[in-house]
């Protein structure tokens, strides 16, 4: 077994510090498409799974018993697998034996004793319901600070994240479409060392814009019009997350560029507070104060950008969290600190992430501005703020889309650091 994994396992085990629970971390399984015949959706082991073993192998079950360590088990490579996909690597203890080993008789040697599942579930087996979620929180909490190899993968992700940017952008125009845009963005992650995307791309142009998470159609670009694309590689499991919105003519409209200058001051200062012993919703909130601000100085709103901000009258524009963490998956090992409720305020519900950053951590800080017609069309919300709104402003705006800009951070020791920094996003 690698040293790193090796350092993984004893951080688990450190986290959990169990005496005589027994716990299994299982991969998950292939999961068959409906009415596929034998095709089956591309296979991503549980990140659980993942970040201990480091194998992509369906079936696999990490067993750890706080007295005798861990064992991998593994199901037998078949002679129709080699066949039909090739040689599987099989290191580990076979998952099944006829002799009574394997998982079914390493569990019987430990009947009795208390089991967590974690991972992806495994129904043909109880667990300790409480116990997995108190072991889950420690995992998540030992599996946030990168280390040495996530962060070499992270990097990678992000050099082909770059080069799928540096192409595309060279093709917005009007008359191409989303689709296309989408194309050419995922081929060149692919040339430049991406298994596969991190997550579906979104490519979203005009009106499209405004949808957070469109996927891509056969809209044609046109002229005078945003396209927006968020999409990032993935490199053995770790992701890339980026965003950015560019204007289909290659200058925006003074209005569209108003509003991207705003958005833009606010993602730099945003990032320069990602330091180590920062609360991460106070991220959020200084970054939501200032896009407020930058709507009552552009006419959107009317009043005191602190009591708008208070209002929630920001969240018509800025509905979403200002970003989440990212590394192995691109939503991974997120999370409240323990203790810690959602809010249920439109400026806050969809926060991803509350707890203080440290070292090792990477966020994205992903700040926009958007004209959504199922917000500012809601006669409600138009009751509510008829007075801070300034309606005959939006109104015309409705329909033109949104502006978000997207970067990666990691938490140092000093400065923070943006591993998408090489993607441009001045005007």
């Amino acid at each position: 077994m690698t040293d790193y994994l090796e350092r993984r396992r004893h951080a688990a085990r450190a986290a959990w510090n169990l005496d005589q629970e027994i716990v299994l971390v299982a991969a998950g399984d292939l999961i068959p498409i409906p009415g596929g015949a034998d095709q089956t959706y591309p296979f991503r082991p549980h990140s659980e799974y993942y970040w201990l073993a480091d194998r992509s192998r369906p079936g696999s079950v990490l067993a750890f018993d706080p007295r005798d360590g861990w064992v991998d088990f593994v199901p037998r490579v078949t002679e129709e697998e080699r066949v039909w996909v090739g040689d599987v690597p099989d290191e580990g203890v076979p998952l099944k034996d006829d002799e009574g080993g394997g998982l079914e008789g390493w569990l019987e040697a430990r009947r009795g004793r208390p089991l967590a599942i974690l991972g992806c579930p495994l129904p043909e087996l109880g667990d300790d319901e409480e116990l997995v979620s108190r072991l889950r929180e420690a995992l998540t909490q030992a599996r946030r600070p990168k280390d040495a190899i996530e962060l070499d993968r992270i990097r990678s992700a992000a050099r082909a994240t770059a080069a799928g940017f540096a192409r595309v952008r060279e093709l917005i125009r009007p008359g191409i479409t989303e689709r296309a845009l989408q194309i050419e963005l995922e081929a060149e992650f692919f040339r430049h060392g991406s298994g596969r995307t991190a997550y579906d791309s979104i490519v979203g142009s005009g009106p499209n814009a405004a949808i957070f998470h469109v996927s891509p159609s056969h809209r044609a670009c046109q002229s005078g019009e945003v396209v927006l694309i968020d999409a990032g590689a993935d490199v053995d499991g770790y992701a890339a997350d980026v965003t950015r919105t560019y204007a289909v003519d290659g200058a925006f409209s003074p209005e569209l560029r108003d509003l991207y200058q705003v958005v833009l001051a606010v993602e730099k200062n945003a990032i320069t507070r990602c330091r180590a012993g920062q609360e991460y919703r106070e991220i959020h909130l200084r970054a939501g104060l200032e896009l407020t601000r930058g709507l009552v100085d552009l006419g959107y709103l009317r009043g005191d950008p602190e009591s708008l901000f208070e209002q929630d009258a920001t969240a018509l524009f800025f509905p979403h969290g200002v970003g989440h963490m990212v590394g192995l998956g691109v939503r991974d090992a997120g999370g409240y600190l323990p203790g810690r409720e959602r809010s249920e305020r439109p400026g806050l519900r969809f926060l991803r992430l509350d707890l203080p950053l440290e070292p090792g951590h990477v966020v994205t800080i992903e700040p926009g501005l958007y004209f959504v017609p199922a917000l500012l069309n809601d006669p409600e919300r138009r009751e509510q703020y008829r007075e801070q709104v300034d309606w005959a402003r939006v109104d015309p705006m409705i329909g033109r889309g949104g502006i978000r800009i997207e970067d990666n951070i990691l938490v140092t020791e000093g400065d923070p650091e943006n591993l998408t920094a090489a993607i441009p996003k001045e005007l």
